[in-house]
């Protein structure tokens, strides 16, 4: 908030496109941060008779919703900006206060992508090669968790928007290019577009019902390959019911058409050693298939 508040006195100053543009972006980054909060305390609400399954999915409709409204009216509203300042382009006035804020604020923004990074890092960890080129564009496409992929696509985004508004405000004082603020306002406009798209697009995945990530699902066949179990798994499916709960749906190939006495035994063992796997495995349900009945 105090980010925005400062770009905003620096775009009342100094009369830059992109200072406004760039206040725009970081308030739409705090009403951001408000409705994530508000997903992440809904989602923790216990089950009850109208849900079943708890409620960890809200954390998917409100970044869904801010990506759709907060970002792109965000984008829509830069992009505006940028045209109307081109129709009529004017001087910067105390360049220097816009150049201050710009610092400040890529220092504040960087900090909050390290942090970000940092615990992509850790997730991954084990799992994928994060130094491949790709690689975190990877893991945000098959991330079930929108809190850290939207907080990595808004810092970076928030950083490139920087650089923009830094290099609109150098050209139009230094270099007499007037025109460069408004075409900055407008590039940022556009950033803030694509990354709302991006996010809704993977958010929207994740409301359908996305299944488990690939090594979860790797590691859910291997155990279940181990230990000398009689049952036998033909179909195993599973579903994100949140960032932290999945739900795992194994169709069970019946010996001889008879369970036997010591089934259910077996089947809470199953249920363990899968539980086990992962800690956000919370369900595991089985189907018998009839065609051995």
């Amino acid at each position: 908030m105090l980010v925005a508040v400062a770009k905003f006195v620096a775009a009342f100053l100094s009369g830059s496109s992109a200072m406004l543009t760039e206040a725009i972006h970081s308030s739409t980054d705090t009403i951001n941060q408000i409705l994530l909060l508000v997903g992440n305390k809904r989602s923790r609400a216990r089950a009850d008779s109208s849900h079943s399954f708890g409620y960890g999915m809200e954390v998917y409709f409100w970044t869904f919703v801010v990506a759709v409204i907060v970002l792109l009216a965000g984008g829509v509203a830069s992009i505006y900006e940028g045209v109307r300042e081109l129709a009529a382009p004017g001087p910067i006035r105390a360049p220097l206060v816009s150049f201050g804020v710009l610092v400040l604020s890529a220092v504040f923004e960087g900090s909050s992508l390290a942090v970000g990074y940092r615990e992509y890092k850790r997730r991954v960890r084990g799992r994928v090669r994060s130094d491949r080129p790709g690689g975190m564009w990877r893991f945000i496409k098959a991330s079930k968790d929108p809190n850290l992929y939207e907080t990595l696509l808004e810092d970076s985004a928030a950083l490139i928007g920087l650089g923009i508004a830094g290099v609109g405000v150098l050209a139009s004082v230094y270099l007499h290019a007037l025109w460069a603020d408004g075409v900055a306002s407008i590039a940022i406009g556009i950033l803030l577009v694509s990354n709302s798209f991006v996010i809704a697009e993977a958010t929207r995945s994740l409301i359908a019902g996305e299944s488990a990530s690939v090594p979860v699902l790797k590691d859910i066949r291997r155990a279940l390959q181990t230990g000398g179990l009689r049952f036998e798994a033909s179909a195993v499916k599973t579903l994100h019911l949140g960032p932290k709960t999945i739900l795992v749906a194994l169709t069970i190939a019946k010996d001889h058409g008879s369970l036997g006495a010591g089934a259910r035994s077996e089947l809470d063992d199953i249920t363990k050693r899968l539980k086990s796997v992962d800690a956000r495995i919370a369900f595991v349900y089985f189907r018998f298939d009839q065609d051995l009945a």
